[in-house]
């Protein structure tokens, strides 16, 4: 790149240097003033007349002494950070005298500084003089280049004077313009003749060897220094600027002109170019070498700082006097003109100078400026905004938005998005948006503007690797904006990852509409939160997916609940495949516990049949796995959630009605419930179907123990119409007369002729209300047909009803006419006459009885009894005596009696009967006062009159004996 080409800039304020009284320093504009040098805070000036005079900062000379006796004082240096100065005197008459002083130690003579060596230097005994002069910082060793081209290296103690050695190292025919060292692990010497650029190594590995020229073009004197900042080796021509490092040439920077001295200024190259003039050809090498000529001193000067690194011209100046000298203290940088004039350069602040680079929209510039002077990252991004505002104004809106991008850290968002905010800027502003999330720092509202971004965009792919990369952002917004956007499976990713089931769920249910998967993944949770879930869209759920809802339902309420667990699916690998079989392969290793599988899924591939195995096997595992413990809700608590779904319902109840050890509270809500359900079942079926529902409802109730309250039961079965039931209790309570009353007061004839048969046996009194009933009105009695006949004949036979009763009953209705009731009448009038006329007999039979029993007894009292037994009725052997006789006509001896004293002799033959009798007439003179006994025994005795007559007989009617 061409010099010419380069920006040029004033980073400098440029003052002139003037004494403290105002007046311009004498100093300088002598012509006695030979060279000038500084170092550790002073500035050293040379004379003609060997005296070097020493200016404090104030530029006031501080120190004068007289440094050599004869000659001019051509070259001066300090040594950095020390006391000791270096001067070297020379007239062409003798050899050049260089001296080393200790300016920090006086000669107690002369007042002076001490000085500590003292040495000629060689040049062959040919007097020339010294064009070019380089020192290392220790002063272990000074080259020396001459104008005949010959170059002396001095080595030795110069600072404790113990002597030093001097050789001529090189020699050529070009005159030496400049020398210069580098140190490193070989001390290396660069030469520059007016023809040449050399290198020698005069210590260390190489030395001894001839110098080696890296480059067959030359310089000027003064043309040469040495960048302590990167160690290489600076070299003008009129052509360019060269640099030297240690593998030779460096990179070049053209610059057309004759040069007259360069230097280094921290981070820039300080030129001094004379005026362009039209000289002969044949004489550059002379003036190369020897300078201008005297009409030059009236000819103008150009001075330029530039820093080759950037590529810009830091200041750039013309002076009518020539340049003598350039030297660098105090931070500034100094220029002496010939007549005597001394110029300050002070290098403005990087904030001014950033501000001029601000002023010309040089961004870019301020940017490496800005990289390269190491400020910190708060300011570096300030230059990137502002570079970023450049860019977006003039319309590069990618370009500003990658400075933006840099510039996040320290840039506040709404700024940078206010630009963007336009539709047709969306992808830089998504592009923003996600770095903000990269570096946290995204807010609620930036996180929502990113999905609205995506959303706007439909950008499906880039809003789930947003949502999967993890970055950081506000949960409950971007699963709202999904939600809004329709990115269902997005915002349930999300929700998912962050462990908030009840929004997974809500989701699922509400947006997506996937019941199947968001009972799956309730299915998937711990009781407690899944207990939460199903509560909440219990009704939902049974709508779309009654059966599966159910099971759930099932196990958490009978305490087998267990949460699903992820199957592994085992990779498979597949020969053929495209961008379809890769997303599928993708997808397979995302687990996503939602996702199902699809309805009609496509042929099996091989291997399929093995992976189902190792579902199977692994749903065996889960089978085996104990149940989580948790609390069972109470069965009520489910109950509303069963609403307009009746089935589902009646199995949850079933299935909970087949469990063991069903707290007691609950069994009666169970039982309840059920018997409801079967009924309103019942009541929406016909036919058969109905029958079937009122028969699991009456096998419901049909037991002991059952746990329903029997108003319940009485409740429900009316509200149902369910007569079954109400005659279920009537009959587990005994109520078979309501149940029979039911019937009729129903006017169901069939009914009741069926509760009379099945309660009649237990029930008699059902046969005299069923004659009423069926006797009632004439449909009543058409339905009943043979079935009076029936009772009637029970009433008959169980005398349940006196004849004149029946008639009664009968002619209550003019429904029942004679020709029905005229066998009974028959069959009851010749039974009646039947029983008259054995009743007649019978009493005839007892009177006869009676009078021979009366007649016998007195017969017994007032007649003699003859005995005629000849055996013993005992022994049975012949009668002697001693013998007993009985009235009875029984005979025996008296020792087969086997008497007692005390004991009344009775007849052993008679005694048994006698003893029935006597145990007989006790009981019932007993009896006779048992009135409760005979109120109890008249009251369930179908014949009221034979009561009263047995119970006369016995003596119950009998006035009490007075005593």
């Amino acid at each position: 790149m061409a010099l010419t080409s380069w920006k040029v800039f004033n980073f400098f304020d440029v003052s002139d240097v003037k004494t403290s009284d105002g007046e311009r320093s004498s100093i300088f504009d002598s012509n006695d003033l030979s060279c000038v040098c500084s170092g550790s805070d002073n500035l050293f000036i040379g004379s003609n007349n060997g005296h070097v005079r020493i200016l404090s900062q104030a530029f006031k000379v501080v120190r004068t002494f007289k440094a050599h006796d004869t000659g001019s004082i051509t070259h001066i240096k300090q040594v950095e950070g020390t006391a000791l100065l270096v001067t070297i005197s020379e007239d062409l008459s003798n050899e050049p005298v260089l001296k080393v002083w200790a300016l920090d130690k006086t000669e107690k003579k002369t007042g002076a500084p001490k000085c500590l060596s003292t040495l000629g230097i060689h040049n062959g005994r040919k007097q020339f003089p010294i064009s070019a002069f380089a020192t290392l910082e220790n002063l272990s060793q000074l080259a020396v280049g001459f104008a005949n081209g010959a170059v002396t290296v001095i080595r030795g103690d110069l600072i404790h004077d113990r002597g030093a050695k001097q050789r001529t190292v090189f020699e050529s025919e070009e005159p030496i313009t400049g020398v210069e060292f580098r140190e490193g692990p070989n001390t290396t010497l660069y030469l520059a003749t007016t023809g040449r650029i050399l290198t020698l190594t005069i210590t260390g590995k190489g030395q001894g060897q001839p110098a080696k020229v890296l480059e067959d073009t030359g310089c000027g004197v003064g043309c040469m220094t040495f960048d302590e900042a990167n160690g290489d080796i600076v070299v003008v021509r009129d052509d360019a600027i060269h640099y030297y490092g240690v593998n030779g040439r460096g990179p070049s920077f053209a610059y057309e002109g004759p040069k007259q001295l360069v230097n280094i200024f921290g981070d820039y190259v300080a030129l001094v170019s004379p005026p362009k003039t039209a000289t002969p050809t044949n004489t550059n090498g002379l003036r190369r070498f020897g300078g201008n000529r005297p009409d030059d001193l009236f000819n103008t000067s150009t001075f330029t700082l530039l820093d080759t690194d950037l590529k810009f011209i830091a200041h750039t100046e013309t002076f009518l006097s020539q340049v003598k000298a350039i030297f660098i203290e105090w931070g500034d940088l100094f220029l002496l003109t010939l007549n005597g004039k001394l110029f300050r350069y002070h290098e403005k602040t990087l904030q001014q100078k950033l501000e001029i680079l601000y002023q010309r929209d040089l961004y870019v510039l301020a940017i490496n400026f800005a990289q390269k002077a190491g400020i910190d990252t708060t300011q570096r991004n300030v230059i990137l905004r502002k570079y970023g505002d450049y860019l977006h104004k003039k319309g590069d809106y990618d370009t500003a938005m990658q400075q933006y991008l840099k510039a996040i850290d320290n840039t506040e968002p709404s700024q940078v998005i206010r630009k963007f905010l336009d539709s047709q800027r969306i992808n830089n502003l998504i592009e923003y948006l996600e770095e903000l999330h990269d570096h946290a720092k995204a807010t609620v509202d930036h996180t929502t503007l990113l999905l609205n971004c995506y959303a706007k965009l439909k950008d499906t792919e880039k809003l789930e690797t947003f949502i999967k990369s993890g970055t950081n952002f506000d949960l409950e917004t971007a699963i709202s904006m999904c939600r809004q956007g329709g990115y269902y499976d997005q915002a349930v990713f999300l929700a998912k990852k962050n462990q908030e089931h009840e929004l997974v769920v809500d989701i699922l249910i509400e947006d997506s509409k996937k019941y199947e998967d968001a009972l799956d993944y309730i299915w998937r949770l711990e009781p407690e939160m899944a207990y939460l879930n199903l509560m909440n869209y219990a009704r939902v759920l049974l709508e779309h997916c009654p059966d599966h809802t159910t099971q759930v339902f099932i196990d958490y309420y009978t305490g087998e609940y267990r949460p699903k667990k992820d199957v592994p699916i085992p990779t498979i690998p597949i020969s053929q495949g495209g961008a379809s079989n890769a997303v599928s392969n993708l997808t397979s290793f995302i687990p996503l516990p939602y996702r199902q599988t699809s309805t009609n899924p496509s042929p099996a591939p091989v291997g399929s049949q093995k992976l189902a195995l190792q579902e199977g096997e692994t749903a065996g595992a889960d089978a085996a796995q104990l149940p989580p413990e948790y609390d069972v809700p109470k069965l009520r608590t489910a109950f509303s959630s069963f609403v307009d779904h009746p089935d589902n319902f009646i199995t949850f109840l079933e299935a909970c009605l087949k469990q063991e050890n069903i707290v007691k509270s609950d069994m009666g809500d169970l039982y309840t419930t059920l018997f409801e359900m079967y009924l309103e079942t019942a009541n929406t079926k016909k036919g058969e179907e109905k029958e079937n529902w009122e028969a699991k409802a009456k096998s419901l109730i049909d037991g002991k123990d059952i746990p329903i309250d029997t108003s319940n039961v009485l409740l429900l079965s009316h509200l149902s119409n369910f007569r079954d039931g109400t005659i279920l209790v009537r009959e587990q309570q005994g109520l078979r007369f309501d149940i029979f009353r039911s019937y009729t007061s129903a006017k169901d004839t069939a009914g009741a002729i069926k509760a009379l048969r099945k309660y009649g046996p237990e029930e008699p009194q059902l046969y005299p209300a069923a004659l009423a009933y069926f006797t009632s009105s004439p449909k009543i009695l058409e339905e009943a047909g043979d079935e009076l006949d029936v009772v009637l004949k029970k009433i008959d036979q169980d005398g349940l009803m006196a004849p004149l009763q029946v008639i009664q009953t009968l002619s209550t209705n003019a429904v029942a006419t004679m020709g029905m009731v005229k066998k009974y009448l028959s069959d009851t009038i010749e039974r009646e006459r039947k029983e008259i006329s054995s009743n007649r007999k019978l009493t005839e039979s007892y009177r006869t009885e009676t009078e021979f029993k009366r007649k016998e007894m007195d017969d017994l009292g007032n007649k003699p009894a003859v005995f005629q037994t000849r055996r013993c009725c005992q022994c049975g052997r012949s009668l002697d005596l001693p013998t007993v006789h009985f009235l009875c006509q029984h005979s025996f001896h008296q020792s087969c009696l086997n008497e007692s004293d005390g004991q009344e002799v009775e007849c052993p033959r008679c005694a048994a009967q006698n003893n029935t009798i006597r145990a007989f007439r006790k009981a019932q003179e007993d009896s006779a006062d048992r009135h409760d006994m005979f109120q109890d025994t008249l009251q369930r005795s179908r014949d009221k009159f034979g009561t009263i007559s047995e119970f006369f007989g016995r003596g119950v009617m009998t006035a009490p004996k007075m005593e």
